[in-house]
């Protein structure tokens, strides 16, 4: 199935920012330089307990799931995440949460 003809539902692009992980990965490919279209790099080091629950919630939930989405393109073999082919169809809400974020509550980004 391609993601360049798929358009994203608004359900499906709130259940994408519906979770700190995923709005926090989001947030870093928006507010990247688009000139350099880089590449995110997650970091997979495992110190506590609490991390490698972190770590695997993001490999085996969050990029996944953008991934499914179509709004970043993950490489599990070097961690590298960057935009999908629809992040375009999500940048509008995450630069609207970007420009009002001293007026959210705090964790929201």
């Amino acid at each position: 199935m391609s993601h360049e003809t798929q358009t994203r539902t608004f359900d499906e692009k709130l259940d994408a920012l519906g979770h700190i992980q995923r709005r926090t990965l989001l947030r870093a490919l928006v507010t990247s330089n688009p000139q350099d279209d880089e590449s995110v790099v997650i970091d997979a080091s495992e110190s506590a307990d609490t991390e490698l629950a972190r770590l695997v919630e993001l490999q085996h939930i969050t990029l996944p799931k953008l991934e499914a989405y179509g709004f970043i393109r993950w490489n599990r073999k070097t961690n590298e995440v960057s935009k999908g082919p629809t992040f375009e169809e999500i940048r509008p809400l995450l630069e609207l949460l970007v420009d009002h974020e001293d007026q959210l509550p705090g964790g929201w980004l």
